[in-house]
């Protein structure tokens, strides 16, 4: 006998993933609208890429992994386009080198837009007929986080080439664009009792691999901040000679200090005596309470010292802002800095195939940010999430709470 309510359900779910997906796919399109055509091939630095190419190479990403891999019948990718818009997939094959991916001039910028268009009418067509397998499905969900991803990765990258202009671009004009929002408390210590506690995700909601297995660690009593470190307190730091004194740095770090002439943050301008920063919403002064961003891990560490404090370990962060509703500027103000290498949790196992690349190759060097940023997709967010970077980088959008021991 046919189940009507499981068909129902069935047909809701298809119904609302649709929605999902163009919803997604049209806030990227939003995010590249106001930008010209030169705009959006700039790449100013090896880390970066261009807005074409992240539009691009998250369209390649749904005609490669769910309707070339998960529609049997389907003519396989472009080669062409495989070899310019794969990531880091070695699985997949060969690929452009990621330092020169502003030298691909064609496909164009209204190729690619034509290009996510035909795949977006593939796509509706496939979830409109419905009977989709669960792990096309899982595929497609992952394929909208990770075009979360891109969605604030487009804009990090942007405003590093925006910055390198002699006369940096606004891109939109409004305090949303001028970086994460003034600091409304007076920060204080919250003190925790740590013992052993549990740690991961809790199996609810979509998740990415590196935050499973959920597991348990023991923790040292500890404070933490409640509030982010701001752009006037980071002030206090450069003027005590913070960026010249190697007793705050480690080796590595105030090696490349002095190798690139580090003074400050990365977006920070002096003229004269005063101090500008450039945001995507414009060059703007610096601001005392506004959280400071485009930090590395270097300097996040140094201005710990500095400050008599240390980060927070990966843990103590999750545990404390589980806990206590007094941390303020959790998931929607800037990532922060941890302590922590990124490394697998105890358990993990990478998936099989291309797309146990995600995450799992890549626990190694690195370092631990917890929370989001103002330019983190809405309801992308979530106290397990572990992103990450190398103690170098301070492009993305990086801030830094503090820690003391008990």
């Amino acid at each position: 006998m046919l189940d009507l309510k499981q068909d129902e359900a069935a047909a809701t779910d298809a119904s609302a993933l649709a929605a999902r997906y163009q919803a997604v796919r049209d806030h990227t399109e939003w995010l590249a609208e106001p930008l010209q055509d030169e705009d959006q091939c700039l790449q100013s630095m090896v880390d970066a890429s261009p807005v074409k190419w992240h539009r691009a190479h998250t369209t390649w990403f749904f005609e490669r992994f769910v309707l070339t891999d998960g529609v049997a019948g389907r003519d396989p990718v472009d080669p062409q386009r495989e070899y310019l818009f794969n990531s880091y997939y070695d699985a997949v094959g060969p690929r452009h080198a990621r330092g020169q991916r502003g030298l691909i001039s064609r496909p164009t910028v209204s190729e690619v837009g034509a290009w996510r268009s035909s795949i977006d009418a593939e796509m509706a067509r496939l979830l409109a007929a419905g009977g989709i397998a669960p792990h096309c499905v899982d595929r497609i969900e992952l394929g909208l986080q990770h075009e979360q991803q891109h969605q604030e990765l487009l804009l990090s990258d942007l405003q590093h080439a925006f910055a390198a202009h002699p006369f940096p671009p606004t891109y939109r004009g409004g305090e949303r664009w001028l970086g994460p929002a003034l600091r409304q408390h007076a920060p204080q210590w919250l003190a925790f009792d740590g013992g052993l506690q549990s740690f991961g995700h809790a199996g609810v909601g979509f998740a990415f691999d590196n935050e499973s297995p959920r597991h348990h660690r023991w923790l040292e009593p500890f404070e933490l901040s409640s509030e982010l470190v701001t752009e006037g307190e980071w002030l206090a730091f450069v003027e005590d000679g913070g960026y010249r004194q190697p007793r705050w740095w480690c080796a590595d770090g105030y090696a490349l200090v002095q190798a690139q002439d580090w003074q400050a943050p990365l977006y920070w301008r002096r003229d004269a005596a005063q101090w500008s920063v450039s945001s995507l919403g414009g060059l703007r002064s610096l601001q005392a309470e506004r959280p400071v961003s485009h930090v590395s891990w270097y300097e996040a560490d140094a201005y710990a010292r500095w400050a008599g404090a240390r980060l927070p370990e990966e843990h103590e962060w999750e545990h404390a802002v589980e806990r206590d509703d007094r941390c303020n500027q959790t998931l929607d103000a800037l990532w922060q800095w941890t302590g922590s290498a990124y490394r697998p949790y105890p358990g993990f196992a990478a998936a099989s195939g291309a797309l146990g690349e995600y995450n799992g190759k890549f626990m190694c060097n690195q370092f631990v940010l917890r929370g989001g940023a103002w330019a983190t997709p809405a309801g992308h967010a979530r106290l397990s999430y572990r992103n990450f970077y190398y103690p170098q980088q301070r492009w993305m959008f990086s801030g830094v709470r503090l820690a003391r021991s008990l």
